[in-house]
């Protein structure tokens, strides 16, 4: 079973790296993707240099911290490279997905420049040290971006594998997934106080206005997952 599925793959990529329309939209979306990443990374920068008093939340002022160190960088990163395998064994919706996380990750570059409230007092330590080899992989300016900004609003780590629940809406047991860690990261930020719960539950909402606004934006790369 599992040769078959990889044979399937592999005569999904050859069909697909043989069409010049899908190339080019495959490699605007990988540079559209890339060009985030750096966008974001400057934003992070700014809204953190930029960062205001905080707020009261009606959810954090009651609920105590909680050690949420592992999960947050570890479950995330296990997240990411999930999402990475998903979407490289669906070469067909690659351009679509790429360019939609593109625009989810410039929206919410927008946003957090915008909004500038400080981190909620008391919240769970995120130590570096801890994470060397994986700032040795993914650069110390990139893991501070993703992990040690002030970056409040809206909730990454809750948005993203909600964005991806509707990227792969068709398939069951992926959409049950993405929607599970979507649960569950947004959980862990709030019991880390990393997240204000206005953070968490927009993030659904915008997520899925995203999505709608891909479909609107991206519409030929749509075929490409027929």
């Amino acid at each position: 079973m599992l040769s078959s599925f990889l044979s399937r793959v592999g005569k999904d990529y050859k069909a697909c790296f043989h069409s010049k329309h899908f190339l080019l939209s495959f490699f605007i979306g990988i540079f559209m993707f890339s060009a985030a990443l750096v966008i974001s990374s400057y934003a992070v920068g700014f809204a953190t240099a930029s960062a205001s008093n905080p707020v009261t939340d009606l959810i954090l002022d009651n609920v105590r911290v909680f050690d949420v160190d592992g999960f947050f960088v570890n479950g995330a990163v296990i997240m990411v490279l999930f999402i990475i395998t998903v979407c490289f064994l669906s070469p067909r919706r690659i351009p679509f997905a790429a360019k939609t996380i593109a625009l989810f990750i410039v929206i919410r570059s927008l946003f957090i420049i915008l909004t500038h409230i400080g981190s909620f007092p008391t919240q769970a330590v995120i130590d570096p040290s801890t994470q060397n080899f994986l700032q040795d992989i993914i650069g110390t300016n990139l893991y501070s971006s993703l992990f040690l900004g002030k970056d409040s609003f809206f909730s990454g780590h809750t948005g993203l594998p909600f964005l991806m629940a509707y990227l792969y809406w068709d398939k069951r047991w992926l959409r049950y997934i993405f929607i599970g860690l979507s649960i569950m990261f947004g959980i862990v930020v709030l019991l880390g106080h990393l997240h204000y719960t206005i953070d968490v539950l927009s993030a659904f909402f915008i997520a899925y206005g995203i999505y709608r606004m891909a479909r609107v934006l991206f519409p030929t790369d749509l075929r490409f997952e027929g």
